[in-house]
Formats: structure tokens, sequence, C-alpha cells
């Protein structure tokens, strides 16, 4: 393995003395209590010791004391700090006796909470207790805990005889707090336009009142309605001394708090089975809405019918906001109806949208019943934001629906949370929680129960000497470029003179597959959907189009109906999917909406386009091998922003002794995630010059996986990952505003499959719409300049494609059965927009 300096996030949680003076408190007396609290729960009962350590030992008088204390005696604290001010800044309430508990989620911190407060007010110590919550939905969880606790004879049986108060009032900041009560209120009631009781109610009892911040990962998100939650605790109207935090998620964005005296870790609860473990997605391709609702709703009626069938398994959706929250309600309800054939209103039965909006208030009263069986209710739509405090527990399946939305540290971890808890029939199963996210979380997630600092340790690719020999020739030419500009004039029809469109090539039916890792353990399962895209007939695209045609007719007196016919519309669509290789006469979702944007175009404003006309030089020959060294940081395979592929030649006599062993390291070291390193078990599959190839995306990943499949491996004679400069540059132009910016590219793979190479530029997905113009550049440049190549060499020996993981499955269909006119969904979208 490699040398690597790692620093644990518990080694940042702060040691509190043990010193205790019996004459100061006597913990032992309440161990009968917290015994029958907590149950075999001994991280609870470890956590109600520390607090109260902590806060009545009388060993610290603010939390600054105790982290001098901690960082003049912890090393990890000065690496990770560096000094102490930056220690300090990252803590809440340093003048305070203040600090911060870690439970993980599903873990019952709603006791640990109960029981600190319980023993302080028994003990003196405190004479009112004030529970602050973000939201009404975890104010009435917490309250209706407490109630039962409170009102429970064998815990106040088990208290000391002498304590103070045996249990606790449990009020509301709607009534009068007095000595030995504990008041549940969401912040909203501590700020100064409330109408609650609560600030002229502890006005002056502060020093004797014990705060306790649930979710208190909320005081540190900066919004302005928390900043108050944040300044009402730190008040010296109130004057409050004793606080404690409580999260499942002690994190500010990706950093940890600096003030955890306690912590229970979501890797820790999952290993002792007091919560679900997960399962997320490692690899997956993808390419939209549709296919995901697939995999989506085929992750459902697993659990459903097969995994969980004691109970009811629920699947939730977690959006950023409302607007995108009430959009996928409405696209969930649709996909499911049309894939059950059930009418949409019946399907609603079945999906409940759980926001702050009106529409959804009721809702927020029914997600208490969801887990019952009588519920209809097996899709749960919610924002981030309030899904906190649902003590549902049938919970298997967690879809984070924008992967942006959820970047940090704290906001996976709390996306994590929300499907932990166990239901009771699976108490003893270790069941799994299946979370479907983008897999470009699949390192973060790995971080959060594993996180390392690495050295700056750099692997190099390289052409070696294989047997086979799989290096080629690429033809290029030297050639020079020159700028014309084309302008069309005003109301000038498109006349699609060259008798068809450009579509991308369209399949029926394909299996996709979605490689999932079980946290901690590493093991990994692939679960295959068979994906059905839909498909239209031809003549509903032409009725379409036409009646399309009619109407701008109707508006402004054209012609267009009578100009294009439905015959000529219908040859002309035949005729492009033709050139496709799509013989029957359907039309895919994407290849319709394309038809219809090139005949929306039909009459446009005045436009400009630059375009550049290659003056050939000669025809020159570069062979593989001398592709220039390329390198990367394993620091990058461990933050999943890189994947190398290795083969048995990676660490043969053919490399350095240096390079060989710091790729057998990498193969060795089973810390590093698994979008971070693939190893090639046949090295006859791996048809590349290259000692290792280093893909520096998600799609570039999918694509090599995809290049060494053998079905694949097997067409293929030979083929080379360029690197970003100078190996093959293809110069290009394009205007960013008023300005022309002149710039090259190399394309990203050269594969040779029977007399043919195919250059190869991988983009993301979502880069089919969004055809910037960039990227336009590059497709112009690259197809005029590999068609003037082909010209030059007198055969179609070159063929380029802008290629998204969408396409992957078609382009090697088509590759290996030799069939040309291939034509990407990114292909057609580049060349419809300069058409356009």
């Amino acid at each position: 393995m490699l040398d690597a300096h790692q620093v644990a996030t518990t080694d940042l949680v702060l040691r509190v003395s043990e010193a205790v003076n019996p004459e100061t408190i006597d913990i032992a007396r309440y161990s009968d209590f917290i015994d029958a609290l907590c149950g075999d729960r001994d991280y609870q009962k470890r956590a109600i010791e520390t607090a109260v350590r902590y806060v009545a030992a009388g060993e610290y008088q603010t939390l600054d004391e105790l982290l001098a204390e901690n960082f003049s005696t912890r090393a990890s604290l000065e690496e990770v700090y560096g000094d102490l001010p930056t220690m300090r800044s990252r803590a809440l309430f340093v003048d305070k006796l203040a600090a911060s508990i870690d439970l993980a989620t599903g873990t019952g911190k709603s006791y640990v909470i109960y029981a600190v407060a319980t023993i302080l007010l028994a003990e003196g110590i405190v004479d009112r207790v004030l529970v602050l919550c973000p939201s009404l939905t975890i104010e009435a969880g917490l309250r209706e805990k407490f109630l039962e606790l409170a009102g429970s004879e064998p815990l106040r049986a088990m208290m000391p005889a002498e304590s103070l108060f045996a249990s606790p009032s449990i009020v509301t900041g709607s009534e009068t707090i007095l000595p030995g009560c504990l008041c549940v209120e969401n912040y909203h009631a501590t700020l100064e336009k409330s109408r609650t009781s609560l600030r002229p109610t502890l006005s002056g009892n502060g020093a004797k009142t014990l705060v306790l911040n649930d979710e208190c990962h909320h005081l540190r998100s900066g919004s302005s309605d928390v900043k108050r939650w944040t300044e009402f605790v730190a008040s010296k109207e109130f004057g409050f001394h004793y606080v404690l935090g409580f999260s499942g998620t002690c994190y500010q964005s990706d950093d940890y708090f600096s003030d955890v005296i306690y912590r229970y870790s979501l890797r820790q609860a999952i290993e002792d089975g007091y919560v679900k473990t997960v399962d997320y997605v490692a690899e997956d391709s993808s390419s939209n809405r549709d296919e995901k609702f697939q995999k989506i709703y085929d992750n459902h009626i697993y659990n459903r019918d097969q995994k969980y069938r004691l109970v009811k398994p629920l699947t939730l959706i977690i959006t950023r906001d409302i607007s995108a929250c009430k959009r996928v309600t409405r696209d969930l309800i649709e996909f499911i109806s049309k894939k059950e054939g059930l009418p949409e209103e019946e399907v609603g039965r079945k999906v409940l949208a759980v926001t702050s909006d009106s529409e959804h208030r009721l809702n927020l009263l029914r997600i208490a019943s969801v887990d019952s069986a009588q519920d209809p209710v097996e899709w749960i739509t919610s924002v981030s934001m309030l899904t906190e405090g649902w003590d549902v527990k049938n919970v298997f399946q967690v879809v984070p629906h924008e992967e942006r939305a959820f970047s940090s540290k704290l906001l996976i971890a709390q996306v994590l949370g929300r499907g932990l808890r166990i239901p009771s029939e699976y108490a003893s199963a270790r069941p799994a929680l299946t979370v479907f996210n983008h897999d470009s979380w699949s390192a973060r997630i790995k971080h959060l129960v594993e996180e390392i600092l690495e050295i700056d340790t750099r692997l190099i690719s390289q052409p070696i000497a294989k047997t086979p020999d799989y290096n080629f020739d690429i033809e290029n030419i030297n050639y020079t470029r020159r700028p014309e500009t084309e302008t069309f004039e005003q109301d000038q029809e498109y006349e699609f003179s060259k008798g068809w469109i450009s579509l991308a090539s369209q399949v029926r039916e394909i299996e996709r597959e979605t490689v999932y890792e079980r946290i901690l353990r590493g093991d990994h399962r692939t679960k295959t959907t068979r994906i059905s895209f839909q498909l239209h007939s031809l003549e509903d695209v032409v009725e379409h189009v036409h009646s399309k045609f009619k109407a701008i007719d109707l508006e402004q007196g054209t012609g267009y109906s009578s100009t294009y016919t439905t015959d000529w519309i219908r040859k002309l669509i035949r005729e492009s999917l033709r050139r496709v290789g799509e013989t029957d006469d359907v039309v895919s979702e994407e290849n319709r909406q394309r038809i219809l944007a090139s005949f929306g175009v039909i009459h446009r404003s005045q436009a400009k386009a630059v375009r550049y006309v290659a003056e050939a030089q000669n025809v020159f020959t570069r062979r593989t091998d001398t592709r220039p060294k390329d390198s990367v940081s394993v620091a990058a395979l461990r933050r999943g922003e890189v994947t190398v592929f290795f083969d048995e030649n990676s660490t043969s006599s053919s490399v350095s002794a240096a390079e060989a062993h710091n790729a057998q390291s990498v193969i060795d070291d089973d810390t590093l995630p698994r979008s971070g390193v693939e190893e090639v078990p046949n090295k006859y599959n791996f048809k590349t010059p290259l000692s290792c190839v280093f893909a520096d995306h998600k799609p570039e990943r999918l694509f090599v996986r995809s290049l060494i499949k053998p079905e694949n491996a097997s067409a293929i004679t030979g083929w080379v990952k360029s690197t970003d400069q100078g190996f093959y540059p293809i110069e290009y132009a394009y205007r960013r505003g008023t300005k022309l910016t002149r710039s090259t590219f190399n394309p990203d793979f050269f594969i040779l499959a029977g007399a043919r190479i195919y250059s190869i530029e991988i983009k993301e997905d979502n880069e089919i719409q969004a055809a910037s113009a960039e990227n336009r550049a590059k497709a112009r440049a690259a197809m005029a300049h590999f068609d003037l190549l082909n010209e030059k060499l007198g055969t179609r020996k070159y063929e380029f494609h802008f290629l998204t993981p969408q396409d992957f499955d078609a382009f090697f269909l088509f590759l290996r059965e030799g069939r040309s006119g291939y034509a990407s969904a990114m292909d057609a979208a580049l060349i419809a927009h300069d058409e356009g």
C-alpha cells in the first residue's frame, strides 16, 4: 500500500478529562436510569456520560479551555487546523461551556438529549432546559418522545431518591418555563417577532438554563433566519452558559466541527447493525430522466415484491427546492402511470409530495402514517431541508434528484440519513438502503467513512513494448486555415437542399448496467435493467410537422403547408433515418425533437456564420508509440477525479522499477474508491500500446470500460488515449462575444477497427442539449479535417464522432458489425445547430 498520511475524523474529537470529583457529581448514581433508558446501546450511554461530565464536573469553565487543552496535547489537531486561532474560528460559543455531540442519524439522539437534560436538572446544575430544533416536524417528534419518557414510571423509579426533579415537565414556548421544565420549541420561537412567551420567560434566567440545539449544523448554515438562532443563544441579554449541540452531520460544508466531544459515526452504526447498511451507485451510464426513472422503478419493485415483502418499502426522492419537487412529482406520476397502465389520479395516491408550500401542507401530517401497510403511499418526493426529523423506517431507496444540489459532506450525509432507520421486521437482518446517487458521489460517500489525506505520488502513462504490438499509424495534414463569413438574409427560407436531416442512430431496447458498492465492505453488485426507448410512428411525426406548417400559414398568411407536403416531409425523414441505419418507419423521441427543431428554422432572422476553409499542404504519418508521456497523482484517484486502467503489463519489465512499484501499490491499495482504479484481468482485451490509461471523468471511464469488453475488443485492432496537448492537435476557432478565439484540441481516442480509424471526442450527456459555440467549432473543424484527409487518401478511412455515454452501446454495436453511417446524438445536435 502507498505510504499515505492519514487523519481520521475520530482524531478530531476532543477529549474531555476523566477527572470527576465525587463531591461535585457522582454520575454512577444515574447508571440504573441510563441503563433502563438506553438498553444495550452502549454508545448512547457513553455520549450521556461524556456530556454530563463535561458540563457538571467543573474541570472546564468554557469551550475555549477545552480547545486549548486538546490543541496543546494532540498533534492531529495542529496538523489539521495549523494553529489554535483557526481551530477556535471553526467553533461556536467558545466563551460558553459549549460543545457538539455527533450521533449518526437513526441512532437515537432524542434519548441522549432527554437523559442529559434530566440528569442536569436532577443535580441542580441547571433549573430549566430549552431544546431548540429547526422545524415543526422535529419539534413534534421530540415533544412526543419526551412526553412518553417523562411519563414512564419505571424510568422515574430509577432516578436517585434525592434528585431535585425525578423527571422534567415537558412544555412549549407558549407556556411559562418554570424550574424543572424542559421546553421544546423550533428556533422560530426565539425570534423577537415571535408571540411566544419564550424570550420574556428566559430573560434573567439564562445562567441556570441548559440550551440543547438539535440538528445543530443548522446554526452554521449562514441563512439570515438561522443566524438569529445563533444570535439568540449567544445573546448577552439571556446570558446562557451551558450550550450543547446534537447532530448526525457535524459538518459545515466539508469541514468537521472543531468542538465535538463525542462521536458515534455512521460507519460504526452500520458495523454494529443499529442502522441499515448502504448500497450506493459506483458506476452508472443513465443518459436521461426516463432511463433513470426506469432504473429507480426497477429497484422499487424489487424491494417491494421480493427483498422486503414483510413491510411496504418506500422510495424517497429528494430535490433542491419546492419548484423542482413539484416538477419531479408530476414527472414521476406520469412515468408510473404509463409503466403500470393506471390513470394518473390513481397513481397520484401512491406519490406524496412533502414541502412547505401551502399546496402540500396537509401532506406533512400524513408522513407519520406512510409506514403503515394500509396507507397507499409508496413514493415520497421532498425538499432536502424538510426531511430531517421524519421517523420513517420503511425507506429502502433514496434518490438525490439533482447531484449538484448535494455536493458537500453535510448534504450527502443528510441524504443518506433519510433512510437509515430499521423497521422492527428486519431488526436482525442487516437490511440495505439503496442510494441511487449520481456516480460522481461514490468517492465522496466513501470519504464520509474513510477520510484520508494522500501524499502526491504520481503514476505515468506511456507507450511500452507489448506482445502483440497494438501500435498503428495515424495520418495527419499540415495545412493553414482562412476565415470566410457567410450571411443569411432576413426571412431566407431553409431549403433542405441536401435531402436529409442529421439524426442519431436509434435502438428499441438496450440493457444498461448499474454497479452498486456496499459501504464499508467495498463489495460490488451489478444490476442490469432493460431500458426501453419511446418510439413514434413516422406518420405521427409527419402529421405533427405538417400541422405546425398549417398553423403558421393561418397566422402569417404563408404557404409552407403547400410547399412542404406530407409526402415531401415523409420522404425527407425516411432518407434521414436510412442514413443512420434505421429501416423501419419509427422515430425515437430524441430524433423527433431533432426533426421538429430542424423544421422550426424555416422562417428565421438574419444570421452570420464564420467558416474556416482548409488549405491543405501535405499528409504525414505519426505512429501511436510517439504519444507523449502523461501523469496523474494518486490523490486525484483518491478523490475520484481520475480512473487509472491497468493490466499485467503495467508492472512488467517494460516500465521502470519505480513506475512498476507505484502501479503495483495502487493495484494493492484497497482503500482507493472503485472509480479510482480498474485492473483489466485479461491483457489481450486491453489493446492499447500504453502502460496504463487515465480516464479524466466518468464518460471517459465508461468508454474505456466499453473498449475492454471482450465482444468489443475482439473487433478492435488497437486504440490509444490521446494526451490533452501535443499528440494530434486540431485547430478550431469560434466567437466568444465579439472576440474570435482560436485554439486546438486533441481528440480523446483513436481506435483502429478493420480498415477504419475512429477519432473520438468524449463529452457529458448534458452537453447534447447545450450545444456550446466551442463544441460546434470543434465539430466543424474536426469533420472538415477528416473529410479532407479521407479525400487526400482516396478512401473513407477516418470517422470522427462526438460521443456521450448514451451513445456508447449503439456506437460499439455499429463498430462490431462493421456498419457505416453511424451518427451519435451529439453529432446530430452539433450539425443540426450549424445547419439551423
